[in-house]
């Protein structure tokens, strides 16, 4: 892992091929690992998800330009097995544990103990903080909170504190269903599309976006996007989304792809043999399936203007 220092400068090279295109292994669940455990039968405990954690990214990273991961579970564990490969970047989640919310709407906060030098001291490469922002809401009424000030806000912040420590920052965008609303396919588009034109008014480095739902969605993303972005899985099935990053790349100009659940999601039926087996010969082919069609067709993240 990188070694810290106070006057680093880093770039999205540090989790990009040579070519500039990304190809990052996502597994920062805590909380919906545990949950997969679950739902597996398994009551799994936190030695479990540390060993399921540095098991994915001692076989996968090999052929990953980064490996997304947690710091409650997966960075001291992967750092304790020497998990990460050479040359791949790693991205640390640094969102806070605790989720807040009004009237059931997200209400995004930054822990500040989680800051750019924090993510130096554990080795890392890339901050990503996760948010869910619906720029599209309606205005806040007298006495109620600006959540989408808020929300932009903290990001300017964390924008600030990565920019002095030379940090490259992520930001990964989720939309969410508004109280009382259904969303429909175009609804949803409209949604992700509105989140990514403000948070592309910010000085970010990479946004981690969901996919529109269309080719036209991506289309509409890349009218609007003036920095890289790169699709994220969101769980679906594999081939499923090696059709997604053909149509981010090709129609809305992503620069790579942000996987996890798609590639090792079995990885939690699995332990010793069996699971290094799976990753082996089915994880591992999968992620190079994904970053076959990203090298051939993503948009280098240098030719965008910011």
């Amino acid at each position: 892992m990188t070694h810290a220092t106070k006057n680093r400068t880093g770039t999205l090279d540090d989790i990009a091929s040579d070519g500039h295109v990304f190809s990052i292994i996502a597994m920062d669940q805590r909380n919906t690992l545990r949950r997969m455990f679950t739902d597996a039968g398994v009551q799994a405990s936190d030695d479990d998800l540390r060993t399921a954690k540095a098991d994915v990214a001692r076989v996968l990273t090999p052929a990953a330009t980064g490996l997304l991961s947690d710091p409650t579970y997966g960075v001291p564990a992967i750092a304790r097995a020497n998990a990460l490969a050479p040359g791949c970047g790693l991205l640390v989640a640094a969102e806070p544990s605790e989720r807040r919310n009004f009237r059931g709407e997200p209400r995004t906060h930054r822990d500040p103990e989680l800051d750019a030098q924090w993510l130096l001291d554990q080795g890392g490469d890339a901050y990503k903080f996760f948010l869910q922002l619906r720029a599209d809401r309606p205005a806040p009424r007298p006495g109620e909170p600006d959540l989408v000030g808020e929300a932009l806000a903290v990001v300017e912040e964390i924008i600030r504190d990565c920019r002095a420590a030379g940090v490259p920052v992520v930001i990964e965008n989720l939309i969410y269903q508004l109280p009382g609303e259904e969303l429909s396919a175009r609804a949803r588009e409209d949604a992700i599309i509105e989140a990514a034109r403000a948070l592309g008014d910010l000085d970010i480095d990479l946004l981690k976006l969901e996919y529109p739902g269309s080719a036209e969605g991506c289309r509409r993303l890349a009218e609007i996007l003036r920095r890289p972005w790169a699709v994220l899985s969101a769980g679906v099935p594999f081939d499923q989304f090696t059709g997604i990053i053909k149509i981010a790349t090709e129609d809305g100009g992503a620069s790579g792809f942000i996987a996890g659940r798609s590639v090792w999601r079995e990885v939690v039926n699995l332990t010793g043999a069996q699971r290094v087996e799976f990753l082996t010969s089915v994880a591992l082919p999968r992620l190079d399936r994904l970053v076959a069609v990203a090298s051939e067709s993503a948009r280098p993240w240098t030719e965008f203007s910011g």
